[in-house]
């Protein structure tokens, strides 16, 4: 009888301790898993969106030089240069933009990287000049208007895209924290599971003789 009650015991007490074994693998797996998560989360926080505000920032200053030289055209500067000066801005922006359109971009982000790139493309493209200022008739007030607009308007665009960057990272970091959290619940569960372990191994190992009651 005695060793009858040893054995079934034994079989308990190895059936917790392989239940427990199985439990602890589990949370090793997922502890991978959310170790994984967090890298990945951090890898998209700086390659989406802290280098994509560096974009932003550096098509900014282009698109600044451009205004620059759009509303300074009466100005007794040498613009015989001037026209190749703003194709070689905006060439700088497209080659940024394309860079850009390479991330991981949202719905909202598609959206205003395109309107922006159909201003740059289609409504910043100075072939000539003269459409600005000329010395016989002076500044074309009213084109160096229009393409203040377009600028204002691609300023905004980018803009836009800046705030983006905030609230998308703002929900990575929210994100990461999430996982962060449930990673620290699942180190309590198992400091839970290994004492509930070397109590099964206690009573397999030291209470072998002693019936449980």
């Amino acid at each position: 009888m005695e060793n009858t009650a040893f054995k079934k015991r034994k079989i308990t007490a190895l059936v917790i301790i392989g239940i427990l074994m199985l439990l602890i693998y589990g949370k090793n797996l997922t502890e991978r898993q959310a170790f994984k998560s967090i890298s990945s989360t951090f890898t998209e926080v700086y390659n989406d969106r802290l280098v994509v505000e560096g974009y932003i920032f550096r098509i900014s200053e282009n698109l600044f030089r451009i205004q620059k030289l759009v509303d300074h055209c009466d100005l007794g500067y040498d613009y015989s240069k001037v026209v190749n000066e703003i194709a070689m801005h905006e060439k700088n922006i497209m080659d940024i933009v394309s860079d850009f359109e390479q991330t991981n971009l949202t719905l909202n982000e598609e959206q205003y990287l395109a309107d922006f790139r159909g201003i740059i493309e289609n409504d910043l493209q100075i072939k000539n000049y003269s459409l600005l200022y000329s010395d016989s008739t002076g500044v074309n007030k009213n084109q160096v208007k229009l393409y203040d607009q377009k600028i204002s308007k691609a300023q905004k665009d980018l803009d836009n895209l800046s705030k983006i960057q905030l609230e998308e990272g703002e929900k990575l970091i929210n994100k990461a924290n999430i996982i962060i959290n449930r990673s620290q619940i699942w180190a309590q569960f198992e400091v839970a599971l290994l004492i509930i372990l070397a109590l099964a191994v206690y009573l397999l190992l030291f209470r072998s003789k002693v019936p449980f009651t």
